[in-house]
C-alpha cells in the first residue's frame, strides 16, 4: 500500500520504520526533517507538506505531538483532509483529545474519506519492538482495511467504539499509568533510603504482585540514572490535562491524576519537560532532599 506518514518522533519513527520493513512504499512527511535521515535511508520517500503526502497516499498515518498540531495538519487549505482523496483513510495515532477526534470524523466523512483514531501504549520499548497496543475508534470495516499496516506496529489492536473511543480508552490508560508511576517512584525512594540495591528491588518485586509495565521497563533505568525519554514529561502533562478535562465534563472526582498531574506540573517547573516520565524520581528526590535539608539533584 501507498502509505502516508507525518511525524517521525520517538515513537514515530520507530512505527514508520516497521511500515517500511513490511514492505509498504511511504510517503514522509515531518516538521524536522533530520528526525527522519534514517527512514529515508532506509527507502521513505520526502514530502514537503501534509498536503503533499495526503495527495499520493491511499492511508495517511499521523503521529505527532499535541492536539494543535493534530488540527493543523488536518484543516486548512493545505491540511490532509483538503487534498486526501475520497476513498483514503486516514489514521491519527497522536494521543489527542476525543472531540478532536470526532471532529476530523465528520470532516472526513462529508469529503468521503475514513477516519481512525487509533493512539498507542507501550513506549519506546514497544514502538521498537512492534509490540504496541492500539486502540481504535471509528469504523469496525474501516479498521479490518488497514489492519495490515497497524498489525506491523502492535500486537494488540482492539476495535473500541465511534470516532473518538480510541482517544477516551488512551485516556484509561494515562490514568493508570499516572498512578503506577508514582506508586514506582516512591517505592523505588523508599529503596534508596533504606540503603537496598535498586536494581535487585526492581528484580524481585517486578516478579510479584507489585510487577507492572512501569517498574519493569522505567524502574531499571531509574536504577541505572537513565532519565532520557522513552515519553516525554511534557507530552504525559499534554495526556494528563486532556483526561482531566475530559472527567470535569462527565462530573468524575479523579483525585490521584490531579495530584501526579501537579508533580509532573512541578518536573516541567524544574527543567525536566524533555526528560522520560521516569524523571519523576527526580523530582520526589528533590523534595525529600529539601525536606532533610539536602541540595538534592
Amino acid at each position: 500500500m501507498r502509505i502516508g506518514w507525518i511525524g517521525a518522533g520517538v515513537m514515530g519513527r520507530a512505527m514508520c520504520g516497521h511500515v517500511l520493513r513490511a514492505g509498504h512504499e511511504v510517503l514522509l512527511f515531518t516538521r524536522t526533517p533530520s528526525s527522519a535521515a534514517a527512514l529515508l535511508e532506509a527507502g521513505a520517500v520526502w514530502c514537503d507538506s501534509p498536503a503533499a503526502v495526503a495527495r499520493a497516499s491511499e492511508v495517511v498515518v499521523s503521529i505527532v505531538g499535541y492536539p494543535h498540531d493534530v488540527r493543523s495538519i488536518y484543516f486548512g487549505s493545505e491540511g490532509i483532509l483538503e487534498h486526501a482523496a475520497p476513498g483514503a483513510v486516514v489514521v491519527d495515532m497522536t494521543t489527542s483529545s476525543p472531540s478532536l477526534a470526532q471532529e476530523i470524523a465528520a470532516a472526513a466523512t462529508k469529503r468521503g474519506i475514513a477516519a481512525l483514531d487509533a493512539p498507542v501504549s507501550g513506549g519506546d520499548v514497544g514502538a521498537r519492538n512492534g509490540t504496541l497496543a492500539i486502540m481504535v475508534g471509528g469504523d469496525a470495516a474501516v479498521l479490518e482495511r488497514v489492519r495490515p499496516v497497524l498489525a506491523c506496529m502492535g500486537s494488540t489492536i482492539r476495535h473500541m467504539g465511534p470516532a473518538g473511543a480510541g482517544q477516551h480508552t488512551k485516556m484509561c490508560n494515562q490514568i493508570l499509568i499516572a498512578g503506577t508511576m508514582i506508586g514506582m517512584v516512591e517505592s523505588l525512594l523508599y529503596a534508596m533510603a533504606a540503603g537496598l540495591d535498586v536494581k535487585e528491588v526492581v528484580a524481585v518485586i517486578g516478579s510479584g504482585a507489585a510487577g507492572c509495565w512501569s517498574v519493569n521497563n522505567l524502574g531499571p533505568r531509574i536504577a541505572q540514572g537513565d532519565f532520557t525519554p522513552g515519553f516525554y514529561i511534557k507530552h504525559f502533562v499534554k495526556d494528563m490535562g486532556i483526561a482531566l478535562e475530559e472527567c470535569r465534563r462527565m462530573g468524575l472526582c479523579v483525585p490521584g491524576l490531579a495530584v501526579v498531574e501537579q508533580l509532573y506540573q512541578a518536573a516541567i517547573a524544574q527543567g525536566y519537560e524533555n526528560l522520560g516520565t521516569q524523571a519523576l524520581y527526580k523530582v520526589l528526590l528533590n523534595m525529600s532532599g529539601r525536606m532533610r535539608g539536602d541540595r538534592g539533584v
